[in-house]
């Protein structure tokens, strides 16, 4: 009986660590990114990451002198995504230029979260929650027209 015992309080301390690890794991928007630094850019898909709990899209922004920067994107998993009216390799594939309007990493740098991607034919679609609000609502406050101006 004390081994059945044991095994269920290993049992239960495993899978009580392994929960707390991936709470840890996900993060809310405010630990990594900052409302107050909102970017809007322009660039080429160098890569797209449909992956849990949160996809990634990478693009290639060139500013006014040339230089390009490879920036990372955080956005929705992909079964929201796919429930928002994405399609994995058909609406957005690596070599299409996009705008993408998000927020900056709060340390800086390129990387940012993304809420909206808009496509060279016009079409927008939603990659990412606003911040605070967790869902992909059309009636976000945080969602400007998109823009072509360079994240500084």
């Amino acid at each position: 009986m004390k081994w059945k015992s044991f095994a269920i309080f290993l049992a239960s301390l495993g899978l009580a660590l392994a929960a707390s690890v991936a709470a840890r794991a996900h993060h809310s928007f405010g630990v990594e990114y900052d409302e107050n630094k909102p970017v809007t850019l322009t660039g080429t898909v160098t890569k797209i990451e449909w992956t849990n709990p949160h996809s990634f899209v990478y693009i290639d922004v060139k500013d006014a002198s040339g230089k390009v920067t490879n920036w990372r994107f955080e956005g929705f998993p992909p079964t929201v995504l796919y429930r928002s009216g994405w399609k994995r390799d058909v609406t957005m594939k690596v070599g299409d230029e996009i705008t993408i309007f998000g927020w900056q990493s709060r340390v800086g740098g390129p990387w940012g979260h993304s809420r909206s991607i808009t496509f060279k034919d016009g079409k927008r679609l939603y990659f990412g929650p606003s911040p605070g609000l967790g869902g992909g609502s059309d009636s976000s406050p945080n969602l400007p027209a998109p823009s072509t101006q360079q994240a500084h």
